[in-house]
């Protein structure tokens, strides 16, 4: 164990320098050890200098006439540890799963297994390429094949389109897949009703294929009303988009009495997939009267999430829908997976509404998934879910004495949501209390989603946490509630205090930003002797 005898151990207990406040720790570089105060590239590079040295090729014609350049791009030259360093440097400020608990609600930010890495690393899955033969890709298309095989016995659907790249393009798959149903039953319907408690996505794809967005009013417990449904069902009504269990972290009660009342009105049940981590193995949404759903690989099946792909959101359909799956599709021919990529590829009864993608996804995220369902079977991926639920709900024990739960009569799911009113009279806003978790070392979880709930803390732990880490999470967040009803007001105000950067003025940052590295004006000579 570390001897702390005599010595300070956090920032604040070290001695300044000389003239220095104590609240302003003083380094001549502006660093504070390891944590590194990194300009940005421009301000560390030069134009006029390069990391390479290049003699200029012999008899070159450039081809590119009145479109070549007059002058150099405007680049910061840089050797390559100087690069390098940047580079790193900067990757040693980001928070992950890697580095910690990561609690954002809705976003199930499990762990990645290392197991599922390596298999996607396979040559053969990492190398394989969209325009290969089909005939050398034999192996790819088996992977695809047992991954959705796995996806519809789970959910209990008869077919499954592999090609969306994310949530919300398998939002838009099935909703393309419903317009296209109702068009070849000779209908013209264009209202999609979407309960207050959606993710924002779903009324924005209803509204991206021209569709009418019917709001659909959420009862004082957080959960849907069937009457509500049904006042609202009409013959112009094409659809309902329901997440379940829903973003207060509530499974829908009357979600098969819903699916009922749409489908006698001749409407289609879309269901939001991005909380499925709380049922697999315990539910089948096909079970439930879903006709869609999308599946984020990302969350409930362990992909990496984050930097804007790549992604993988394949949406699973009910025999209602199946013959309208988009291309390309994989069909078995005798147990054989077959990929179907035209039109003229599709046997009778099998009608696809068009293409969502060029190909057919992204194989590293397939590889992912199927390594975590095989590794786990089906008993591992029900107590995954299991697991999930109870973490979700430890962490709630451990607070709900201390926070408010808007909606207390109902069991949590695998997220647990509170509302502002434990902070009420203190001062301090939700977002405060998020930036104060930032000192503290951890990524504040959702905030202020979902809307029905004033001030909303959604808090969403996974099943890869260990009780020791939810101990320490949940004594944190008490720790921060104590001290704001101790009307210690400016450890939350002023946070975060110990990262790399203050809190900006997010009003300003949002209307005007500067997203454009501008060259520093020469001083004048007046500047120059101040």
């Amino acid at each position: 164990m570390l001897n702390d005898q005599g010595r300070p151990t956090r920032p604040e207990g070290a001695a300044p320098a000389e003239g220095t406040p104590a609240a302003t720790p003083w380094t001549f570089t502006g660093n504070r050890a390891l944590r590194v105060e990194e300009p940005l590239i421009f301000e560390i590079g030069r134009a006029e200098t390069t990391g390479v040295d290049l003699p200029a090729p012999d008899g070159l014609a450039p081809r590119l006439g009145r479109l070549a350049r007059k002058a150099a791009p405007d680049l910061p030259g840089l050797t390559e540890p100087e690069a390098m360093r940047h580079y790193v440097r900067l990757s040693r400020s980001n928070y992950s799963i890697d580095t910690g608990l990561y609690p954002l609600g809705s976003c199930t930010m499990k762990h990645n297994p290392r197991l599922n890495e390596k298999m996607a690393r396979l040559p053969g899955f990492s190398d394989v390429h969209p325009l290969q033969p089909v005939s050398t890709v034999p192996g790819a298309l088996d992977v695809i094949a047992d991954l959705g095989g796995w996806l519809c016995r789970l959910t209990g659907m008869d077919a499954v389109a592999m090609s969306p790249k994310a949530g919300a393009h398998g939002e838009l798959c099935g909703m393309m897949a419903i317009k296209a149903a109702i068009r070849a039953r000779g209908e013209t319907r264009n209202v999609v009703l979407v309960p207050e408690s959606a993710h924002g996505t779903n009324p924005a794809t209803a509204a991206l294929i021209g569709m009418t967005v019917r709001d659909v009013p959420a009862r004082a417990d957080g959960t849907v009303d069937v009457e509500a449904v049904k006042a609202l069902l009409g013959p112009d009504v094409a659809a309902i988009m329901l997440t379940n269990p829903n973003t207060c972290g509530i499974f829908e009660p009357e979600v098969a009495a819903i699916a009922e009342a749409v489908h006698a009105a001749g409407a289609y049940f879309y269901a939001d997939g991005a909380n499925f981590n709380a049922i697999v193995g315990k539910v089948r949404p096909g079970d439930l009267g879903v006709d869609a759903m999308h599946i984020n690989l990302h969350k409930t099946f362990s992909t990496p999430h984050g930097g804007g792909g790549p992604g993988a959101g394949p949406v699973v359909l009910s025999s209602r829908l199946a013959p309208f799956a988009p291309l390309p599709f994989i069909r078995l021919d005798a147990g054989r997976p077959v990929l179907v990529e035209t039109e003229a590829g599709t046997a009778p009864g099998e009608t696809p509404f068009g293409r969502m993608t060029a190909f057919h996804g992204q194989m590293g995220m397939f590889t992912r998934a199927l390594a975590y369902m095989l590794s786990h079977g089906t008993d591992g991926l029900r107590q995954a879910s299991e697991d999930a639920v109870l973490a979700a709900n430890y962490v709630r024990a451990g607070l709900a004495d201390l926070m408010t739960l808007p909606f207390p009569d109902h069991p949590s799911m695998h997220e647990v949501l509170f509302d502002d009113g434990f902070l009420k009279e203190t001062g301090i806003t939700t977002l405060d209390f998020a930036k104060a978790m930032i000192d503290e070392g951890y990524h504040p979880m959702t905030m202020y989603f979902p809307l029905v709930v004033h001030g909303a803390m959604l808090i969403e732990p996974t099943e890869s946490e260990s009780k020791a880490s939810l101990d320490l999470f949940v004594a944190t967040l008490r720790d921060l509630v104590l001290s704001a009803k101790r009307g210690e007001t400016e450890r939350f105000t002023q946070a975060p205090r110990f990262a790399p950067r203050r809190r900006l003025d997010e009003t300003r940052a949002a209307r005007s930003p500067k997203l454009r590295w501008e060259k520093p004006k020469p001083w004048t000579a007046a500047e120059a002797a101040e």
